[in-house]
């Protein structure tokens, strides 16, 4: 069974990076989805590929894969650039601003 290591990117939505500190393994599905001829729906009777296992660490999440016999992929994340801006939004509401805030 194959298996893919890695850490979830950051919701698009949304500009924090809650939820991506974790490593996640997710099984690769074993056989094909199909749909269903009478309600259209897509199934599989693969139930591994529901799984997603966490870890702390990528090293816990391979010794997980080693330990029960996986093939394993890591793919390992992106660095992301911190985009702080010096006073951002707060800018708008300063009160030393140097020009009036119109809109």
């Amino acid at each position: 069974m194959r298996a893919r290591i890695y850490r979830p990117a950051r919701n698009a939505m949304q500009s924090g990076t809650a939820k991506t500190k974790l490593w996640r393994l997710d099984f690769a599905p074993a056989s094909s989805r199909e749909v269903d001829p009478l309600m259209g729906w897509t199934s599989s009777s693969d139930t591994q590929s529901q799984v997603r296992l966490s870890f702390d660490s990528k090293e816990a999440a391979i010794d997980y894969a080693k330990s029960h016999g996986l093939d394993y992929v890591v793919m390992e994340p992106k660095p992301r650039r911190a985009n702080v801006r010096p006073r951002g939004y707060g800018e708008n509401f300063a009160t030393d601003r140097r020009t009036v805030w119109t809109h």
